[in-house]
């Protein structure tokens, strides 16, 4: 059950950042995966700040977008101008 939280998390975090990035963001699988990546980080940032690390859901959703856009402004950093 764990795991399709996470599934969960990231898919929705992931399609957020997409609409707030301006982009149509990178597939549903790729959305997943930047959401949980950008969820960890999210939780790493926040748990440094001295936040805890409850809240339910929406609390989750936020952090792990919060993450998300980190992540997916770094990812823009070093893959600008690439095509593939």
């Amino acid at each position: 059950m764990f795991i399709l939280w996470w599934i969960i998390v990231g898919l929705i975090a992931g399609w957020i950042t997409g609409k707030l990035m301006s982009g149509g963001g990178y597939g549903a699988l790729m959305d997943i995966v930047v959401g949980i990546v950008g969820a960890v980080i999210g939780g790493f940032i926040m748990r440094s700040l001295g936040f805890a690390g409850s809240g339910g859901m929406l609390y989750t959703i936020i952090v792990a977008v919060l993450g998300a856009v980190i992540l997916t402004l770094i990812i823009r950093l070093f893959t600008r101008g690439r095509t593939a």
